[in-house]
């Protein structure tokens, strides 16, 4: 069931393909108060690279499995070690094949966290918050006022 399920999503991963997860502090904003959630992301070999190098992250920890582990069927999985509170980010499956993709054109990233295990070692803050639902809303007053003379040749 595995493989025919990552195959109609996309042909060129398989169920033993590597993928990291992380979980991340998320806020969500409601009734003018931020609400803090636990949401499992993956994580792509880039930003993992980024990661292991010290930047600031809201990711609390970040495990490697398979595909197969965490997609078995269209419903996704929560790995183990994860807690049972954890939400999936939106578009999960999709994400999680695409995470898959950058760990096989860049192999080597797969040593930095080996298969079934996890790192906890990242430089974890929540000073900046992540908020999920939160809306741009741009108004005229929010334009910048220009001289007359800006656009025209003096």
């Amino acid at each position: 069931m595995t493989t025919a399920f990552l195959n109609a999503k996309a042909s060129d991963v398989s169920a033993d393909d590597y993928v990291v997860l992380g979980l991340a502090t998320c806020f969500l904003k409601a009734d003018g108060e931020v609400h803090q959630v636990s949401v499992v992301e993956p994580i792509p070999s880039a930003a993992l690279e980024a990661l292991i190098k010290g930047i600031p992250t809201s990711y609390q920890f970040a495990g490697a499995t398979t595909l197969g582990a965490v997609l078995p069927s269209e419903i996704p999985q929560l790995p183990a070690d994860f807690p049972p509170d954890a939400q999936f980010c939106d578009e999960f499956a999709e994400r999680a094949i695409a995470a898959a993709r950058t760990y096989k054109s860049r192999p080597v990233a797969q040593s930095h966290i080996p298969q079934g295990t996890t790192r906890q070692d990242f430089n974890y803050s929540v000073e900046r918050k992540r908020v999920l639902n939160s809306q741009r809303i741009v108004r005229t007053e929010d334009n910048v006022k220009q001289h007359e003379y800006t656009h025209k040749t003096l």
